[in-house]
């Protein structure tokens, strides 16, 4: 993988209660329980490239329960922001549980510090990607978010 700046501006979504334990724009969740791509010492925000597929994540992760209380955020990631893109081919297994090689990835991705964000497939949306954003990179300052807004689940979705 190469390090490459970005030469436009990209969105990304986040999913999360405003009145849960922590801010919906925050790394802690995931050093108390990591996911796909990192490790409790290697703490990154999960933001999803596209809105649906941010709501296919947290339906993925809620167990078909009605998440309550969820509002998004939206992220701007500006020109010049330093990105990666992670080549499935490059780590057969990526998608395997228990995530095992991409932790690995991930982790020292993290730790690194090559870029501030790092695009990574969807596993409930192939096509789609996920937008692993570094708290720790020195160019994390640059991501701008917006102030979150409620998220109105279809009802239909948690229908038997």
């Amino acid at each position: 993988m190469t390090v490459q700046l970005l030469d436009r501006t990209l969105s990304s979504y986040r999913i999360g209660n405003p009145n849960g334990a922590y801010p919906i724009f925050d790394a802690t969740g995931s050093t108390l329980a990591p996911g796909r791509w990192n490790t409790p010492g290697s703490p990154l925000i999960y933001t999803s490239q596209h809105y649906s597929t941010a709501l296919l994540e947290k339906l993925m992760h809620g167990s078909g329960r009605l998440p309550p209380n969820q509002h998004y955020v939206e992220l701007t990631l500006p020109r010049g922001l330093s990105y990666e893109i992670f080549s499935p081919p490059a780590l057969p297994g990526w998608d395997n549980m228990p995530a095992t090689a991409s932790k690995a990835f991930g982790e020292r991705w993290c730790l690194e510090r090559r870029s501030a964000i790092l695009l990574v497939p969807s596993v409930v949306a192939r096509l789609d990607s996920n937008i692993l954003v570094n708290p720790g990179h020195s160019e994390f300052r640059m991501v701008e978010v917006s102030l979150h807004q409620p998220v109105f689940w279809d009802r239909r979705l948690f229908e038997a």
